[in-house]
């Protein structure tokens, strides 16, 4: 379930504008429209990191592929293990792989 601090109707409209889109043009015209270059490199950035901590890599080797820093690779662990489940449920569909989430 999503964190309603997260529910407005600002991000409400938000979600429509990303179900709305139809290819990858698309979406990288929305994208370069509404982040700056360097959040979108930081989004891929936490998706790979997530990816790579599903195929279960260890943070230095995490650390050297991707760049990220360990505060980043923490974050995206704990959001893998105890968030919302975005990540385990995208990487299941888009083929990355996904940890093992107790219960499933």
């Amino acid at each position: 379930m999503s964190d309603d601090r997260v529910r407005t109707p600002e991000v409400d409209d938000l979600i429509a504008a990303l179900l709305s889109l139809e290819s990858a043009d698309e979406a990288y015209a929305l994208l370069v429209d509404l982040c700056t270059i360097r959040e979108i490199q930081d989004m891929a950035q936490r998706l790979h990191v997530a990816r790579m901590l599903g195929a279960g890599e260890h943070y230095s080797a995490i650390q050297e592929t991707t760049g990220a820093s360990a505060t980043t690779i923490s974050r995206v662990s704990k959001s893998l293990h105890y968030g919302a489940d975005g990540y385990v449920r995208v990487l299941g569909r888009i083929g990355g792989a996904t940890p093992s989430i107790d219960g499933e």
